[in-house]
């Protein structure tokens, strides 16, 4: 039996001081879940767990802000970070936090079997009093110039400007955070990791990996090396945090970045504890075979590039980083996104006016893999009209029409063309190139290659003109869509890393299952010919903006918008008897009845008008029919009338209907008249 490749992936764990922002799930949420799904797709056998990180100085900061209890205000945190989670559909096999008794026990066990083997000690040393507080200062709590590259913003760990990790007392003009005072340097007694002596392992660790790892990651690293490692106290002077397991030490804590990083270790054994397999964390942790992945924005890539491997070599008999994809920073309007400034843009309130398909997609090709990128409105929805809707979304949608309308079902290929097997070899390609570019952490350039091959299964249709064909030679047009349909399979399984919710819904509108319940080999197999079809639903929906204002921020206004479209369809429904002479009245066929995004009382209709594509019409028949009683009649549609958006929905005619009080029907073609749909009325 040939066993399984073994992957184990981390994503950094997020404080749990905020709500997350969009510049966290781009740095290593997003990629760690694109990554994972790619994984199971791939057949590995994959563990990917993280948690929230609820001991961080932070959330004493906004604790003390808020007049709240440090674990009050994480547990509150840790809540919305999961319905973010949820919402992106993060695909965890476990999401954790550190302030539990089974994460305290873990990081025990790792601190004293370091202790035992010499590589933690105790050492009298100086750390940041503050007079005016009383107390002595977690690093954090201390900002001032860093030394290194003259940032007034440097915390006393570490300058996010440079990226630099610090020792409060290398700052220059130091401050406490709380009060603004000077602080003191007092001695005090603390635990260090002895960095210096486990050096020469940490860097021959390094230079086994180095060149697989992203420039960012590597560069970071040599840079944090260039001065020798120094030994680093790894407790605080507080009494929020895990326990220090040795008598005396009461008053402190094991400090965040020594104790979040075992989290990943931690993490691993809950898993297993909780799929009652109280081993099976051994399988990824002491398997050699098993390649960890550590996903990160780039401020964190010392603390998983030297910091936790040394740790783990301290401990021995456990895996070592295999790749740390670390990413730059995503930022808003030009500025990093920041919590504690408030500058940016929370998840849940971007998702609450944006549904996620469109936000997953958009950060996935604008991810900041090699350098800083912007989130920018504008490009956001323009990325969504013109390539997930207008080039993804068209693609998938009129394929299946097309199906559904002529044949009902999967349609027999025929023999295949030159040009049929042009597009099933390209088709192929692409998507294992895809697949090679995930396999190597090349996110951005897996969605780009699979939409390059979005590109070329809109070429090929639109070349291949079945809706001529179909007057003309039925089984060539049926060789055509079936090649074209096998391209949209593979398309969606090369995007479900990206896009899963989508994915998943387009294989169940087909009645199929997708890539949740199949492996990347799948795709390449054509639909079962013969397999009914049903009308498919659009995937996506086209984005505007009303307003020059809404275009700078993103947010609409909906009780404007919907006064808006209450006017057109007034406007409408007041036609004069002059005007109605002109209109175009012509037989449609209804294919499909959808309820309407955005309101309680019209539907979305698919209409065929016997033309290339059928019309979509909005019609505010709720309350007056069922979509059963809708579907399949034959309605008089005016078909010159100009397009006009209902409550978001563009409507492209207006189907006839009778009103008498409280009564409204619609005007249908006597049934014993043979008119194929578009016959014109008079």
């Amino acid at each position: 039996m040939v066993s399984r490749k073994k992957v184990f992936i981390g994503a950094a764990w997020p404080y749990a001081n905020g709500p997350l922002h969009l510049g966290h799930i781009a740095g290593c949420l997003l990629p760690a879940d694109i990554f994972a799904r790619y994984c199971r797709l791939m057949g590995y056998d994959t563990l990917f767990v993280s948690g929230s990180d609820m001991h961080g100085t932070p959330i004493m900061i906004t604790a003390d802000k808020l007049g709240l209890a440090p674990e009050e205000l994480a547990e509150n945190n840790h809540a919305s970070i999961l319905k973010t989670i949820e919402e992106l559909r993060i695909s965890y096999d476990l999401y954790t936090k550190t302030h539990t008794e089974h994460h305290f026990k873990v990081v025990s066990e790792i601190f004293l079997r370091l202790l035992e083997k010499g590589w933690i000690d105790k050492k009298r040393g100086i750390a940041p009093y503050c007079p005016k507080c009383d107390k002595f200062m977690p690093d954090r709590y201390i900002e001032g110039t860093c030394p290194y590259c003259g940032s007034g913003d440097a915390r006393g760990d570490q300058c996010d400007n440079c990226g630099k990790v610090l020792d409060a007392s290398e700052l220059q003009s130091p401050r406490c955070k709380i009060c603004g005072s000077f602080p003191e340097f007092r001695e005090t007694e603390h635990f260090y990791i002895l960095l210096s002596k486990l050096e020469p392992k940490v860097r021959e660790f390094i230079d086994t990996r180095k060149d697989e790892w992203r420039t960012n990651t590597r560069n970071n690293t040599e840079n944090f090396l260039r001065d020798g490692l120094r030994d680093r106290a790894i407790t605080r002077d507080m009494k929020w945090g895990v326990p220090i397991p040795v008598q005396g030490f009461d008053d402190k804590r094991i400090y965040v970045w020594f104790e979040a990083v075992c989290g990943y270790l931690s993490a691993s054994m809950l898993y297993s504890t909780n799929v009652k397999k109280p081993n099976l964390w051994e399988s990824y942790w002491k398997d050699p075979q098993c390649r960890h992945y550590y996903f990160l924005g780039k401020d964190n890539i010392p603390f998983h590039t030297i910091i936790w491997p040394a740790i783990l070599i301290g401990y021995e008999g456990l895996n070592l980083p295999y790749d740390v994809p670390s990413n730059e920073y995503l930022q808003w309007d030009g500025a990093q996104f920041s919590k504690s400034r408030g500058h940016g843009v929370t998840v849940n309130d971007f998702l609450s006016d944006h549904p996620v398909d469109p936000l997953r997609f958009y950060l996935s090709l604008n991810m900041p893999e090699k350098g800083d990128s912007n989130f920018d409105m504008r490009e956001f929805v323009q990325k969504n009209n013109t390539e997930l809707l207008g080039a993804l979304g068209n693609y998938l949608h009129r394929v299946v029409t097309f199906i559904v309308n002529n044949f009902g079902e999967v349609p027999h290929r025929g023999q295949l063309s030159e040009e049929d097997v042009r597009m099933i070899t390209t088709a192929e390609t692409l998507y294992k190139n895809a697949l090679s570019s995930m396999e190597k952490v090349r996110l951005k350039e897996g969605i780009t290659t699979i939409m390059s091959l979005v590109n070329e299964g809109n070429r090929y249709f639109n070349e291949q003109a079945p809706w001529k064909s179909i007057k003309e030679d039925r089984q060539r047009c049926a060789t055509v869509l079936n090649v074209a349909l096998s391209v949209g399979k593979i398309i969606m399984y090369g995007m479900y890393p990206y896009i899963p919710h989508a994915a998943e819904r387009w294989f169940g509108m087909l009645g199929t299952t997708g890539p949740e319940d199949n492996e990347w080999s799948e795709a390449l197999a054509p639909f079962k010919e013969g397999m009914r079809l049903s009308m498919p639903s659009p995937l996506f929906s086209k984005m505007e903006f009303e307003t020059a204002e809404e275009e700078q921020t993103g947010w609409k206004p909906m009780d404007d918008v919907e006064k808006k479209e209450d006017k057109e369809e007034e406007k409408m429904d007041n036609v004069s008897f002059e005007e109605f002479m002109k209109l175009d009245l012509r037989v449609g066929t209804v294919l499909s009845v959808e309820e309407h995004p955005n309101a309680d009382k019209l539907y979305v209709l698919k209409v065929d008008m016997g033309e290339d594509e059928p019309r979509t019409l909005v019609a505010g028949l709720k309350r007056f029919y069922t979509k059963e009683e809708m579907q399949g009649k034959r309605i008089i549609v005016v078909a010159n009338l100009k397009p006009a958006k209902m409550r978001g929905v563009t409507s492209n005619g207006m189907l006839l209907a009778a009103e008498n009080e409280e009564v409204v029907a619609m005007l249908t073609v006597d049934p014993s008249r043979e008119l194929p749909p578009g016959s014109k009325i008079h």
